[in-house]
This record gives C-alpha cells, sequence and structure tokens, in this order.
C-alpha cells in the first residue's frame, strides 16, 4: 500500500513538473510570438507618417516585454527600412536603460555575441558595442583593436581613433618611426573624411610623408573627356550624343552651336578625384560633357561605384546604363551616390555624362564629378594596370613687389 501511495506522489510531482514547464513553455512562445508580431507591425511603417500610429502602438507593446527584446530586435534591423531602423533603435535602447536604472541583469553576453558577429547588420552592430561598453566598458574597450578591418564603418571609426591618439602620443615623445607607422595603418583602415584628412594632415605636414588619397580611395584619375554638347532648356539630359552611341576616341563630332568637338585626354591630381570640365573648356552654361575610362578588373567580382556630382549626370558601365539623377546644384561629397555594380574580370567600360545648366550664380559654377571604385564596406578596388597618381602642377610663384 505505502508502495503504490509512494508511486503516485512521483505521478502527481512529475505531472506538476510537466503542467508548470508546459505553461512556461507557453508563456515563452507567447511573448515570442507577441514581440515577432510587433517588430513585423515596426517594419511596416512608411513614409509621411504611414503606419505611425500602428507602430506607436507596437513600440509601446515591444518596450512592455523588457530586456527580451534586446537580441530580436537588433536582428530585425537587419531588414529594416530607415524609419523602422529609428523605431526599433529607440526600443532597444529604451529598455536597456530602464534595465540599467532598475539593476534588471541584461544579456551582456548574448550581446556581445551579436556584436563580434561580421554577418550582422553593421549599424545594429555599432548599437550592439555601445550597449555593451555601457555593461562591461574594460571589455568593450578590449575590443576595439580588432575592428580596424571591421565592415561596419562606425566600428571600423572607433579602432581608428584610437590609432590616432597613439601616433599623436608617439609625435609628442618624438618617436617618428612608430608614429610614421601607426599612423600609416589608421589611413588603411579609415573610411571617414574627416579620419582621414587628420591622418593625412598628420602625416603630411608633421611627419613629411607622402599621402596618396586618391590611390587610397579607389578614385578614377585618368579619363578621355569630349564637350560641349548643347543644354540648352535642360535638354541635354534625355538627348543621346554620339558618346552614348559608341566611344571611338578618334571621332570627331558636331557639339554645340555645330562646331567640331574631339576626345581629349584628362587627368586629375585632386585628393578626391575631382574630374572638373571646367578646367579644359571654360566655365560653360547649357552644355554637355562626357568622360570615358576603362578598369581591368582581376576577376568577375561584385563592387560598387560612388560618385559625387552636383550637376544632372548619368553613368554607364560596359554599355549599359546603371543611373542618373536629372538635379543641378544639390552640392556635392564624396560617396554621395552609391551604385552596386558587378566586374567582369578584364576590360570593363565606365562613361560618365555631366549635365551644366543654365543658372548663372556663382555656387553653379562647378560642372564636375568624381568617381571611385571599391567593396561594400568602402574598401578601394584598383584596376590591374592603375596608373601612378598624376602629381599637382607647382603654381607659379608670385614676382616680388618691387619687380
Amino acid at each position: 500500500m505505502r508502495t503504490i501511495r509512494q508511486f503516485l506522489r512521483i505521478v502527481m510531482k512529475l505531472l506538476s513538473f510537466f503542467l508548470i514547464a508546459s505553461v512556461a513553455l507557453s508563456m515563452t512562445q507567447t511573448k515570442a510570438d507577441s514581440i515577432s508580431d510587433a517588430l513585423s507591425q515596426l517594419q511596416a511603417v512608411g513614409p509621411e507618417g504611414a503606419g505611425n500610429k500602428e507602430a506607436a502602438a507596437a513600440w509601446k507593446e515591444l518596450t512592455g516585454q523588457g530586456s527580451d527584446i534586446i537580441i530580436p530586435t537588433l536582428s530585425a534591423m537587419d531588414t529594416a527600412g530607415p524609419l523602422a531602423r529609428n523605431w526599433m533603435r529607440t526600443a532597444v535602447e529604451t529598455v536597456f536603460r530602464e534595465g540599467i536604472d532598475s539593476g534588471t541583469e541584461l544579456p551582456a553576453e548574448e550581446i556581445r555575441s551579436f556584436l563580434l558577429n561580421r554577418e550582422n547588420d553593421p549599424n545594429a552592430r555599432h548599437l550592439a558595442f555601445n550597449l555593451y561598453r555601457d555593461v562591461a566598458p574594460d571589455k568593450a574597450t578590449e575590443l576595439i583593436p580588432e575592428m580596424a578591418d571591421d565592415p561596419s564603418t562606425p566600428l571600423r571609426r572607433e579602432a581608428v581613433s584610437q590609432m590616432i591618439l597613439a601616433g599623436q602620443e608617439f609625435l609628442k615623445k618624438d618617436q617618428k618611426g612608430q608614429a610614421v607607422a601607426t599612423l600609416t595603418n589608421a589611413l588603411d583602415a579609415a573610411r571617414d573624411i574627416d579620419q582621414i584628412e587628420k591622418i593625412a594632415g598628420l602625416l603630411r605636414k608633421d611627419l613629411e610623408q607622402e599621402v596618396d588619397l586618391p590611390s587610397h580611395f579607389g578614385f578614377l584619375m585618368y579619363w578621355d573627356v569630349i564637350a560641349p554638347f548643347d543644354n540648352t532648356d535642360r535638354e541635354g539630359f534625355d538627348a543621346v550624343f554620339p558618346p552614348e552611341k559608341e566611344i571611338n576616341l578618334e571621332s570627331k563630332y558636331k557639339g554645340k552651336e555645330d562646331k567640331e568637338i574631339a576626345w581629349q585626354p584628362y587627368s586629375t591630381s585632386n585628393d578626391y578625384g575631382m574630374v572638373d570640365f571646367n578646367q579644359p573648356y571654360g566655365p560653360l552654361k547649357q552644355v554637355v560633357g562626357y568622360a570615358y575610362t576603362e578598369f581591368d578588373s582581376a576577376e568577375d567580382r561584385a563592387a560598387e561605384f560612388r560618385l559625387g556630382c552636383k550637376n544632372a549626370w548619368k553613368i554607364w558601365l560596359n554599355g549599359e546604363l546603371l543611373f542618373g539623377r536629372d538635379e543641378y546644384h544639390r552640392g556635392i561629397r564624396i560617396d554621395q551616390y552609391i551604385l552596386p555594380i558587378q566586374l567582369k574580370k578584364g576590360k570593363n567600360t565606365i562613361l560618365v555624362k555631366a549635365c551644366q545648366n543654365e543658372q548663372e550664380q556663382d555656387w553653379t559654377v562647378q560642372w564636375q564629378f568624381q568617381l571611385r571604385v571599391c567593396d561594400s564596406t568602402g574598401t578601394a578596388i584598383h584596376s590591374t594596370d592603375r596608373k601612378p597618381t598624376p602629381k599637382p602642377e607647382a603654381k607659379p610663384r608670385r614676382k616680388a613687389a618691387e619687380e
């Protein structure tokens, strides 16, 4: 009889255990579903306020789940649009800060693992780094030197900042050899313009080193150019002029006002690869110019064109139109437009069309573009036959006042 009662007690305990486990599992699944549904709602938010009301409700639901949302939300940022990313970022930061303030245990090791996985979204990984630095500052600092080649530009920036400081310390101690080595490595790793200019300035001015920024960036420096074709009433953007039909550098064509024009070689020594049509042709208005070059790729590979231009422009790769923008004088900056491309092994042809409009203000004078070839991290890809970067022409000396 005692044996039966003992057996029944064991059975009841097992049933109780499985019931509790089942309830816990059900609750966990319910929470996971709630997080997933909220993230899906955030991903659906659109421009001009579309879905904002639903997103606000989803955000409230999400942040109410506590720190369990951190890793799923970081992961969801990979496929989210810009607006959804903002909602997700603030959700993560909110629950993280609440956890810090309340002393709740946070998933530090999971955040670290997410950060170290270079397959994860670069911006989400940078957010994860900032979170990890808050909970484990010393351990986070130890990770920074390994980020010099990281695909995440913001994380790479952390490593470059450390290298710049180290180089400056070597300079203060007059250890020029170490300073050159450290800052050269920093330049190789840097992707942000402000850091690159800082490093280049230190190397050039303080350490008297030559710095080849065009090679570092992968700017295309040698071209053949032809102009001017007509852009009266801004009709030149859509007009199909001869260079769009064929590339024959020996040919001559009728240009603006029926004047005969021909291709001519052009090179630039500008640190940022600026191709300036005003140099060979003067500050013309209502005109179109073309620039042509060839790029020899070591292999078939994915790459990016990164172009800066304040004029209307189009660009072709191997005779295929990639993209164009019919806008004028909206400013220019490095990597202003990023175009994914596929290079083929061997010769690739590149044609750029740059249009100048009728405006006469001083800020409309520029008729120029810059183009570089790189991978998705911004690392330069060089043509196998890349020529040395042109040297800047020496400026003529001014005559002395008494002369």
